[in-house]
Formats: structure tokens, C-alpha cells, sequence
């Protein structure tokens, strides 16, 4: 005989549940927290780039120099053919740390190697490598043939790596433009060349489309410093430009 006892107010009846049930839900809430994290990491940069940062930045010109058209104050500081116009590269599957992939190498007569040490108080960045014998941006800063020398008149361009800003690493050559974006005018940036010490002072921050080739363009009537590196933070479809002139 079977005797059913009514339960008291408020009771609720509850099911045993399965360890194997607890552990699918514990695992899917943890992949979905690890997700949103991901998500967040790689979003929240670009979106506080593009609202904060990104308005102060005025884009340059959106056109390449065309060939031919040159002035006496822009002329190139060594003898080199014109660079033909390049194609926007946002194609990932080009490699990003060749310095080649980013503006065409120019053809220039046989010159000395050039090799100096370039620092960033304000970025952490200290002596940094800058080299023209090799375009791997993973081994060192890039001076870019045919620009000038540290200190003589004309526009010395320096080409560095960067991605996300959280990965931002001084001493790491693949990461060490992470954060050129958070400069201001103002800032110093110290080159050491041939035991003497230059100190540039940054003059204007824009961006320009990678087929923009102005800012290679050289002008004799001062010694400016030009870094360049990929931007929003961890794309390739801008170029940031740092200008700096030194003091």
C-alpha cells in the first residue's frame, strides 16, 4: 500500500542532477567568458582608438607624391629612381615585419651602412636599434634608404612594428610602435649617431593610406625625423606619421 503525504507550503521537489550536466554547464559558461574576453581585448583598443585618439590624427593627403613632380626643396638626399605609385595593402597575407611590403624600395647608389640608436622617454623606449642593412622589422627600427642621416638637413624616416597596445613590449622590435599613437606634440625623441646625441621635438601626429608616399619626400630646409608604423593598433590599413624636428 501506497500513502502519499501532501508537502508542506512553499516546498519545492528537487532533482538530483547529474555531475556530467554541472560540468558541460560550468565548461560552456567558462568558453563563453573566455570569449567575450578575447572579444573585448582585441575590440576595446580599436574602439577607444577611433573615439578617443583617432579624431586628433587628421588624415593627410589621400593621394600618393606622383613621379615627376618634384621641387628643389624635395629633392632625395641620395640619387634614386621615383618610387612607382603602390597598391593599399590591407592583404594580410603579405609579411608586415618586411620593411618592403610597406613602400617600395627605392633604387640607391652604393652608400656606407647606416647604424644609430634611437630612444622615446615618454614610450619607455630606450636605444633602440635602427639599421639600414636589412628590412626585418622582427630584428631592429628600419632607416629607410635614400632618407637622410641623423642631424643633416633633410627628413630621416624610421619604420617600426606595432600591434595591440595591451601587447606593447619596449625592448621588443614586434611590438615596440604599440604605443606611438599616445605621443603628443612636444614630446622628445633622442637619436644617438656617431657619438653625438640629437634630440627631436614632435611638431604633428597624422595619418595617411598606405599608397601615400609623402612622407618619404625630403625638404632641406630643416632636420626633421619622421617614425611611421601601421595603424589602428593591430591593422595595417593606415600609416601613423610622427613628425619631429630637431631642436
Amino acid at each position: 500500500m501506497y500513502k502519499y503525504v501532501k508537502a508542506p507550503p512553499g516546498y519545492t521537489l528537487k532533482r538530483k542532477v547529474k555531475p556530467t550536466v554541472v560540468l558541460r554547464k560550468t565548461f560552456s559558461a567558462i568558453l563563453l567568458t573566455l570569449g567575450i574576453s578575447a572579444f573585448t581585448s582585441v575590440a576595446y583598443p580599436l574602439i577607444y582608438y577611433q573615439i578617443a585618439l583617432a579624431p586628433r590624427l587628421v588624415i593627410g593627403e589621400l593621394t600618393p607624391s606622383v613621379a615627376g613632380d618634384k621641387t628643389d626643396s624635395m629633392e632625395p638626399e641620395r640619387e634614386k629612381s621615383e618610387p612607382a605609385f603602390f597598391p593599399e595593402m590591407i592583404n594580410t597575407t603579405l609579411d608586415y615585419t618586411d620593411s618592403t611590403t610597406w613602400f617600395p624600395t627605392p633604387q640607391t647608389t652604393k652608400t656606407p651602412s647606416l647604424g644609430y640608436q634611437l630612444s622615446i622617454p615618454s614610450l619607455g623606449i630606450e636605444n633602440a636599434s635602427v639599421e639600414d642593412t636589412h628590412t626585418d622589422l622582427k630584428r631592429s627600427l628600419i632607416h629607410y634608404p635614400g632618407t637622410a642621416s641623423p642631424g643633416d638637413l633633410g627628413n630621416t624616416v624610421i619604420f617600426g612594428h606595432s600591434v595591440l597596445p595591451q601587447f606593447f613590449n619596449p625592448e621588443s622590435y614586434i611590438t615596440i610602435f604599440s604605443t606611438l599613437h599616445t605621443l603628443s606634440k612636444g614630446d622628445e625623441i633622442k637619436v644617438y649617431s656617431d657619438g653625438a646625441e640629437f634630440t627631436y621635438t614632435i611638431t604633428d601626429m597624422y595619418e595617411v593610406m598606405p599608397d601615400n608616399l609623402t612622407p618619404l619626400a625630403q625638404s632641406y630646409s630643416a632636420r626633421n625625423l619622421t617614425l611611421i608604423t601601421c595603424t589602428p593598433p593591430g591593422t595595417y590599413l593606415r600609416r601613423l606619421i610622427v613628425k619631429a624636428e630637431l631642436r
